[in-house]
Parts: structure tokens; sequence; C-alpha cells
């Protein structure tokens, strides 16, 4: 039995089927994209009745009962009747059409840089009767109240504001496309000498529209939950991919469940949004719904693998550990709400775990995918996280996969592995997992640590922060400055003026090995002098009034060396504050970085230079 059937439906007839709300959209479905470049072409494309694709529609009543809302632009309230028809693909193009043409309201779009504008159309009847070539120079887009400004809104170019200056003008409303009777017949009492180029309007212009016929592909009532949900993935000709919340959702709506609520909450259905709830925890901010997905996906697998393993299961017949998109895209909704409330839970728990470890703010993170495998842990741990020996083993795999840099691009597989692998080392202290195994530190990377957005660059700013780094001027702890709102930046420790006076070359001094976080008030004292004038700058100035000691013990806690500053030779300094980094990054990572490198290679580097 066919599930579909493929016809052509009037452009008129489907317009009032959707203003009338006999057509209306799933709730999942996102909301309208397009900007007032691509209504503006979508109009001129059915004035040259060139095709603008298929849509397609599922009938109601069937196995899958979406929630619906109506196309937007039109009020819900104005909807008496529950839908006949549903848009599974199109909704682009008709919410544009809707608007544009079947709506006297304003259009609610926005320019191409993002910016919400509101925006009637109309065609220069002149215009558009010099022939097909100009019908995109008669579209014309005015504001809310039809007038065209200029001089930042001060001069009006064009005013549409009454009937009267539309016909004095010859200006078509395109909301009166499809019914262009009641604009005819003022014309005729505006502007009377102007009917026969308003016929000749009408007839090359008006007539495409009214006659103009959209391939619609009609899925029956019939068609399965699983295929309708195949079908809205396959079938996404929009240009913008769809995401797998966006699929998910389709799937859950189908079963009555509505996702985009649980996610961003509803007003009208007074649920709360789970991430308001995430954006109460500043490490929590950028949480995104697939992450969330994730999470649980690869806990709802773990559990369906250990049943495998409980039912005597062995080799392929036992279900792996994912974290893969089409894992998620088969997660059951009752898995998700089984899971959803205490993977948030965990969630605010890896929150609780890297304040331990120093990370303040969202930007120091840095991997956004760790996050992950993190949260998922933290659900099953609940507070044992907390217990000395599980957090050492915590804290070692996660410094291993940040400065051992693996969770860049796609990550999925590890993510699974972390989950499997660091539960079974909790529990047995000779099953360490392959993160933390794979993971290395080469010396020379501190040489190439440019970039504050690398993962790295920013793991180790963090490690020299919870050591307790003081401030050169203010001499408070940084991280409490930083929560107070005192200007703070990564600077160079020898300045940049001085090293190139000195001809060193920009990828030695710009490497991490000469930067440290300080505030600004610090950075404009040192200025582009020698270590040596500036320390005794500071020191001396009325604020500080430091001794050498005092200062040495605030440098020593930024792992600089001292002895080599004071001195102003840049060579010692870069090689033993190389050391002293790779102290602390040894430490977290509960190894030793990479064997055989060459220490004296970057002694060469430099001398070159």
């Amino acid at each position: 039995m066919t599930t579909f059937d493929s016809t052509k439906r009037s452009l008129p007839e489907l317009l009032k089927d959707i203003t009338a709300g006999k057509i209306q959209l799933p709730d999942f479905q996102r909301g309208w994209v397009w900007d007032d470049d691509h209504v503006q072409s979508l109009l001129v494309s059915i004035a040259r009745s060139f095709p603008v694709g298929a849509v397609m529609l599922m009938e109601t009543g069937g196995e899958v009962r979406f929630e619906t809302r109506p196309v937007e632009g039109i009020d819900p309230d104005s909807v008496t009747q529950d839908p006949d028809q549903l848009i599974l693909d199109g909704q682009q193009r008709l919410t544009s059409l809707t608007q544009a043409v079947g709506l006297p309201t304003p259009v609610d779009t926005r320019t191409a840089k993002g910016k919400d504008i509101k925006r009637h159309y109309y065609f220069d009847i002149r215009i558009a009767l010099e022939g097909e070539d100009r019908l995109e120079d008669a579209i014309v887009a005015v504001d809310e109240t039809r007038q065209k400004r200029s001089d930042f809104g001060r001069k009006v170019d064009l005013d549409l504001s009454t009937r009267q200056l539309e016909c004095e003008q010859l200006y078509f409303p395109c909301d009166k496309l499809l019914s262009p009777n009641d604009w005819a017949s003022d014309l005729f009492k505006f502007n009377q000498e102007q009917i026969g180029v308003y016929f000749e309007f009408q007839e090359k212009v008006l007539s495409a529209f009214s006659s103009y016929q959209l391939p619609v592909i009609e899925l029956k009532k019939e068609t399965s939950k699983e295929a309708v949900c195949l079908v809205f993935e396959k079938v996404n000709t929009g240009g913008v991919q769809l995401s797998v919340f966006e699929l998910i959702t389709a799937s859950y709506a189908a079963e009555g469940y509505n996702l985009r609520d649980d996610w961003f909450g509803s007003d009208i259905r007074k649920v709360l949004s789970r991430k308001a709830r995430f954006e109460e925890h500043e490490l929590l901010k950028d949480v995104q719904s697939t992450d969330l997905l994730q999470a649980i996906t690869m806990l709802h697998t773990r559990e369906r693998k250990l049943q495998d393993l409980k039912n005597g299961k062995t080799g392929k017949q036992v279900r792996p550990v994912s974290a893969k998109r089409a894992a998620v895209l088969d997660l059951p909704l009752t898995s998700y709400q089984d899971w959803a409330d205490d993977v948030e839970k965990g969630f605010i728990e890896a929150s609780y775990f890297l304040l331990k470890e120093c990370f303040y703010n969202r930007r120091e993170l840095p991997y956004a995918t760790q996050l992950v495998p993190l949260a998922a842990v933290m659900t099953l741990l609940g507070n044992r996280w907390r217990e000395p020996r599980i957090y050492q083993k915590l804290s070692r795999w996660y410094w291993s996969g940040v400065l051992g840099e693996l969770y860049g691009g796609a990550v999925e597989t590890r993510i699974a592995l972390d989950l499997e692998e660091l539960m079974n080392w909790f529990a047995d202290d000779a099953v360490m997992p392959r993160t933390v195994i794979d993971a290395s530190f080469d010396p020379s990377r501190l040489e190439t640590l440019r970039s504050r957005l690398s993962a790295a660059y920013k793991g180790i700013n963090v490690l020299i922060l919870r050591e307790g780094a003081e401030d050169f001027f203010w001499r408070g702890d940084i991280q409490e400055l930083d929560n107070q709102g005192v200007e703070l930046d990564i600077h160079h420790i020898f300045p940049r003026a001085w090293c190139e006076a000195q001809k060193i070359a920009p990828r030695v001094y710009d490497a991490i090995i000469n930067k440290t976080p300080i505030s600004y008030k610090a950075n404009r004292m040192i200025g582009g002098d020698a270590p040596s004038k500036y320390l005794d700058r500071l020191q001396s100035h009325e604020q500080v009034q430091l001794g050498d000691e005092a200062m040495n013990a605030i440098l020593k806690g930024h792992r600089i060396p001292t002895e080599a500053l004071r001195a102003d030779d840049f060579d010692a300094f870069y090689q033993q504050r190389k050391r002293l980094l790779l102290e602390i990054i040894e430490k977290a990572m509960g190894k030793k970085s990479l064997v055989g490198s060459n220490e004296g290679a970057l002694e060469v580097a430099v001398a070159d230079t």
C-alpha cells in the first residue's frame, strides 16, 4: 500500500487553508527563519512562474499525533478548528507566502545580518510592466507604517500609508495579490485614468499568483510513526541541516511528548525551562540540548549493555555503549524521561568538580565536549566523586584529556569509552582509561602554544591560577580579583617591545612560556621596559611598596624564575620557566612529559634569532 500521493494545489487554496488553520505545523518544528531578501526572491519567482520546490503535508488522525500550532503570523486565538494536514517540508516558503501575501499584517522578518524588522511588500506597477527581467526591481519593501525612510529615519522617501497614496503612486500591496478587487475599486476612485495600466498588470503579474500551482506530496494518515520521522529527516530541503535535537523532538512528538517544551520551557503549558536551569550555573551556560541527549544516550546504552552481559550474551551480541548520532536518534522516550532529571543533576555536579579544579568562567573551559562524559560519570557517582580516591582519578583523567589535547574534533567514540573505563577504573586500579594512557605532553608544545583558544593553553593558564598566583600590582589572588570584576588578561612577562628590540622572534616571545595572567593596571606599569626596570617601578609604587622577597614570592606563584627575570636574561628565563611549567603539567597528568625532547633545541632557536 502506498503511503503518499503526489498532486498539485493552487497557491490561493493552500494559503486559504493555512490562514483558516486547516493546515498547521507540528509544534516541534523550528521557527521561521527566512530574511527579507529570501522573501522578496520568493515573490519574484512566483511572479515569473518559476518553480519554488515541492511541499510535503501529512494527514492528521492517524497513529502519529503531534502537538500542533498555526503557521507564524496567524493569531492562535483566531484558529477554531483542528488541522486536517501538517506541514513536514516547505515551512519556510509557506510561512513567507502566508505572511507576505495571505495576511494584512507586516511580515516579521530580519535583515541579512539578523536584525529583526517588520516589512510590507509592494509591486511598483510601472516597473513591473517593463518586462519579467525587471520584476526583481519592482518589488519594494517598506516598514510597518508602510513608509520607506532614509537619513536614520528622518526623511520619508516613499509614503504608502493610505490606500489613496498607493493608488496615486501605482504601488500594489502584496497582501492583496490573491484578492485584488477591493484595491481595483479604490484605484477607480483615486486614480481612474490608470485603470488600463492596472488591467495590464493584472494580466501579466497578478494572474501568475492566482493561477500558481505548487507540487504537493501528501502523506496519508496510515503512515507509521517511524516512517514519518524518517521522512522528516530525509526531506529537509531548506538548506539548514536538522539537528539531532530537532529530529528526536519529532520522534517524541509522535508519542505525545514535547521535548522542545522540556528544554526551552513553555509559558502556555506552564513548563519550566531545563535550559534556564543550566544557565543558573556559570560553567553550564553553554550546555546544549544535544549534550544532554548524548549523556542520557550513553547511560541508556550502558544500562542495555550490562543487561546483555547479565543475560549471557557475548561478542557482537552485546550492544555497545554509544554517543553517536544514530544511537541518540534511537533513544527511547521512556529512557529519556527516566534519566533526564538525574543527568541534569550530573551536569551540576560536573560544574562543582570544575570549580574545585579552579575553572570559574565558561570561557576558561578547554573543551565543551569533555563535559558530556564528565556529567554522565557524575550521574552514576552522585556525591561519591568527592571521595579522595575517586576525585584524584577523575582529576587525572580530566587533565589528561585537556593537556593531551584529546577532546578536539569528533570524539563520540572517546566519550563512550571514557564513561565505561572511568567507572571500571574507580572499581579496579589496574584498568586505567585509554584517555589517561594515551595522553602525553611534549615539552616542545610549550614553544608553540600561542593562541588563547587552544585547550592546552587554557588548561596551563588555569593550572597557574589554581596554584594561587597573585597579581603583580593588586597583590590579590587573581581568581578572586576576576570574581570582583578587576580587568585581567594574559600578558607578556618580557614585554613585546623589549623582545623586538633584542631581535627575539615573535614565535618565541609570543609562546605561553613568556605569558602569565595579570591585571590591566600591572600591564600598563610594565610597559615596554626590561623586567629589571619595571619590577623596580612596581615595587616602589606608593600603592604597592614591596621588598624583593615579597615580590619574588609573587613571581614564583606564577612559576616565573626570579633571578633570570631580574637579570633580564631571556634565554635562561625561557628554559627555566619551561621546566617550571612542565612540573605543574606533569603533576596534573600524573605522569612525566614525553621522554626524548631536545632541551637544547630552544636555546639554539633563541640564539639564532
